[in-house]
């Protein structure tokens, strides 16, 4: 797994992704629990839907 998430999109998924737990922790909608999802691949670096459509926005993997 390459890296293909960095700089700003990795801060909007982090805080994305906190955000939507945070709902859910507060007795929000049970679909709020997405966020793990924006948050893991914020925290990890590698999303893959965009593997799977060619996308990269980490500057030091750029092809």
């Amino acid at each position: 797994m390459k890296t293909n998430v960095g700089g700003m999109d990795k801060i909007v998924r982090i805080l994305a992704g906190i955000a939507l737990i945070a709902w859910a922790l507060m007795g929000g909608p049970v679909w709020a629990w997405i966020g793990v999802v924006p948050l893991a691949t914020g925290l990890m670096g590698w999303c893959p839907a965009y593997t799977l459509f060619g996308m990269n926005t980490c500057p030091l993997q750029k092809k």
